[in-house]
């Protein structure tokens, strides 16, 4: 088992071009079967998995208290381990085919309306260290929808302003080119022109947004900016960058944009993904409805 583990990751890495994250995800899911395998059953061969060995492993993490999304994260794991296997005839049978992803709640996105996120960019300093840096992070997140990650890896070369485009490269290497509002862009020019410079050193490459040590900007400080940033706008909501990006799917839909667009800007693979943005709006509606209608109450 750990052998075809090993075999497969190195499959996702080299072969698919998936991310770290989703690497580890795999590999933490695949190896807990391998040592529950190992210990109920005293088996250590894939060929040897049956569909039932799948069934009680999943039954097993269910009772033990795993989350539903964590034991559908095992699952799929399971299921593209095994089928890799058979495809390159290490195994003769796949004994996850039939093997039927548990049901999980989907958790509508938290967000913030238009007036917060206004609230929440004002309250950002205009003055003072790295202030013109920080303000176009978070009218860059707000007006791309990029993920942080994405934000964090953009490159100078990545951006035309005078287009009013940034090209970001989204999970599975996936490039898109994303509009740049004119709020984002100017503020983006004021970094670039009288900021960005200044952080430059010796080490430093071509990405987009420095650190004050002149290095590639790292999603945790991000995350700590957008903190600082929530606390001193009053906000009693945790903020973070991902709440911006849900804002903008949001705001978009609301104002009247196609779905199909709105996934092209997020860089969703499934509508499927995109489409839990209509869910978000139609409570904003019946919020609405509940509190204005006369006969809602």
């Amino acid at each position: 088992m750990q052998t075809a583990i090993e075999d497969f990751i190195i499959h996702l890495a080299t072969e698919r071009g998936l991310s770290d994250n989703y690497q580890l995800s795999t590999r933490l899911s695949l190896e807990a079967f391998a040592l529950w395998l190992g210990k109920t059953h005293g088996l250590n061969a894939p060929e040897a998995v049956t569909r039932e060995h799948l069934t009680e492993f999943i039954a097993h993490r269910k009772r033990v208290g795993f989350a539903a999304t964590s034991i559908k994260l095992n699952t799929v794991a399971l299921k593209i381990l095994f089928r890799w296997l058979r495809v390159r005839n290490r195994i003769p049978l796949d004994p996850a085919e039939l093997l039927r992803l548990p049901q999980t709640e989907r958790q509508l996105p938290e967000t913030l309306n238009e007036q917060q996120v206004e609230t929440l960019l004002e309250a950002l300093p205009d003055t003072g260290a790295l202030a013109l840096r920080n303000r176009a992070i978070f009218e860059t997140l707000y007006a791309c929808g990029v993920r942080v990650s994405e934000l964090c890896g953009a490159r100078l070369e990545h951006l035309n302003l005078e287009g009013g485009l940034l090209r970001v490269t989204g999970k599975g290497d996936k490039m898109r080119l994303v509009p740049v509002g004119s709020k984002a862009a100017a503020a983006l020019a004021g970094y670039l022109a009288a900021e960005r410079p200044g952080l430059v050193r010796k080490h430093t490459r071509s990405h987009l947004f420095l650190s004050a040590h002149g290095r590639a900007l790292t999603p945790d400080r991000i995350w700590q900016l957008a903190k600082e940033t929530a606390q001193r706008a009053g906000f009693s909501q945790a903020v973070y960058p991902h709440l911006l990006r849900h804002s903008f799917a949001t705001h978009l839909l609301s104002n009247g944009a196609d779905l199909r667009i709105i996934q092209e800007l997020l860089g969703h693979a499934d509508i499927s993904t995109t489409q839990i943005y209509t869910h978000v709006d139609a409570q904003r509606l019946k919020a609405v409805h509940y509190r204005f209608h006369p006969r809602a109450q």
